[in-house]
């Protein structure tokens, strides 16, 4: 079959239309299912509401290559329907559940969970349910995310449509499928500059899969961004700054600068600092996981030249914004499979600086972006991980200080790590930026010591720092003291 152009129809051709309950019904009770959604946009809603009202006692393992929304992330959970869970989760009763162990949650690095279900070292999926805006015979036109539905669909043996008559069919516009060959003889993913399309605006699947197309006006779900703090804006002065001298000093940011940023207030501020930065000729390039309304502002301001993402993580007023003048956003914008969006190959290709936020970080440059205490999960670690590691130049930005409390960011010893003091170069808070490559491991911490601690703890800080350096070995702990700090 061909796809209509222009998609003028949600439905088109012979479809097997059916209720959300319906739909649901088909679902075995310890199926495993995986889902579209990313950056709590794009994901399915009546299918899993419908399973979480259905009063069954259901066992469900679910995959998801981003956070989803309220219908899974709390009506699935609070019905006791989810027994395993992959890749993320950020509601406060997902968490709880994945503390008390009531569910079985496993992290996951999302540019990897699309070759991890495909390949079998996952999970063995039952049923793919997913958000479009349009569908055809072998096709659908995702909607405000596409995460890992290609390969989801293409691994699983049925599927279930949801088709969400609230969101344009202009979306169609932004998307941009690709997928990468299988091993071994994967090739190099075509993608020369970060606003090329190389692939379709739908996602194909096999006809004999399809299941269930079920229709619904369920509305979108958004971000609430916080205003920006006095400290999310020092933060942000330092990030530009750094940036600045970077961008004179190293011949990789000669012709262009591309950026990430990970999802949130704080990284939305930081974007907003961005457009305060001078880089001359230079393009500037967004080259990362999600377009959040500070990237808009960016666009329209004239200063962004491409921004590639995989998910639209927008306000209401942010999302109004786009689908109001949706072409000209489609012009500049484009949406990939996290395959594609988080590809090592293409960070590289692109000389990204990456730029992502954590927990709490130790003085020996150890990020933990996931636990709270080192044990309590509060978030997945999302695709930190793919830039951090892979990023030409890695930045960790976080406030020195939890806001509100007597709790510093900066420790002696993070006992939980994802990821290591091998991946990250930079160190941004509010205090000001430690730039680490190079540096041995106590000269490393007396840096981020210096230039990062808030000024409650830096003096405690360096005590513990001058104590443990009195002992032998290359990188000194005190594994007693620094656990008095996780308490």
């Amino acid at each position: 079959m061909t796809v209509p152009d222009p998609i003028s129809d949600r439905l088109n051709g012979s479809l097997p239309i059916t209720s959300a309950a319906e739909a649901a019904a088909t679902i075995a009770d310890d199926a495993t299912v995986l889902t579209s959604g990313f950056g709590s946009v794009g994901y399915p809603k009546a299918v899993p509401l419908a399973l979480a009202e259905s009063n069954r006692d259901l066992a469900l393992t679910l995959v998801s290559s981003g956070t989803a929304g309220e219908e899974i992330e709390v009506d699935l959970v609070e019905a006791g329907a989810l027994d395993r869970r992959f890749a993320f989760q950020s509601s406060a009763v997902a968490k709880r559940a994945s503390n008390d162990r009531s569910i079985a949650f496993s992290d996951r690095h999302v540019s990897g969970i699309g070759d991890e279900v495909q390949f079998g070292r996952l999970a063995d999926p039952d049923v793919a349910v997913v958000e479009a805006v349009a569908v055809g015979e072998d096709w659908f036109v995702p909607s405000t995310s596409l995460g890992q539905t290609p390969a989801f669909v293409e691994a699983t043996p049925e599927l279930v449509i949801e088709v969400n008559h609230a969101q344009p069919l202009e979306l169609a516009a932004i998307h941009d499928v690709y997928r990468p060959g299988a091993p071994p003889d994967r090739g190099p993913i075509p993608v020369e500059s970060a606003g090329d399309r190389v692939g379709e605006s739908v996602v194909r699947f096999d006809p004999e899969t399809l299941r269930a197309v079920v229709e619904t006006d369920r509305p979108l779900s958004t971000y609430t961004l916080r205003e920006p703090t006095a400290v999310d804006q020092a933060i942000a002065a330092n990030l530009r700054d750094f940036l600045a001298a970077e961008i004179e000093r190293s011949p990789a940011f000669t012709d262009a600068l591309h950026l990430q940023f990970g999802v949130g207030s704080v990284g939305n501020a930081l974007m907003g600092a961005i457009g305060d930065l001078d880089v001359g000729d230079r393009e500037l390039v967004y080259f990362g996981e999600v377009v959040q309304d500070g990237l808009l502002d960016l666009l329209d301001a004239g200063h962004l030249s491409a921004a590639s993402a995989t998910s639209l993580a927008l306000t209401e007023d942010g999302q109004q914004r786009l689908f109001a003048d949706i072409e000209r956003y489609a012009e500049d914008i484009v949406l990939r499979p996290t395959d594609v969006s988080n590809h090592p190959g293409l960070i590289d290709r692109f000389g990204v600086v990456g730029i992502n936020s954590a927990v709490e970080v130790d003085l020996f440059g150890n990020v933990n972006s996931t636990h709270i205490e080192s044990t309590r999960v509060v978030r997945g670690v999302g695709g930190s991980g793919d830039f951090f590691r892979n990023a030409l130049v890695s930045v960790c930005a976080l406030p020195s200080k939890l806001s509100g409390k007597n709790v510093s960011r900066v420790v002696p010893m993070t006992f939980h790590v994802d990821h290591t003091e091998h991946d990250v170069d930079v160190f941004v808070t509010e205090q000001g930026v430690a730039d680490v490559p190079g540096l041995a491991p106590v000269e490393r911490a007396e840096r981020i010591d210096e230039q990062c601690a808030h000024p409650d703890y830096k003096p405690e800080l360096r005590e513990y720092l001058e104590e443990v350096t009195q002992q032998h070995g290359h990188a000194p702990l005190d594994i007693e003291r620094a656990a008095d700090w996780q308490s």
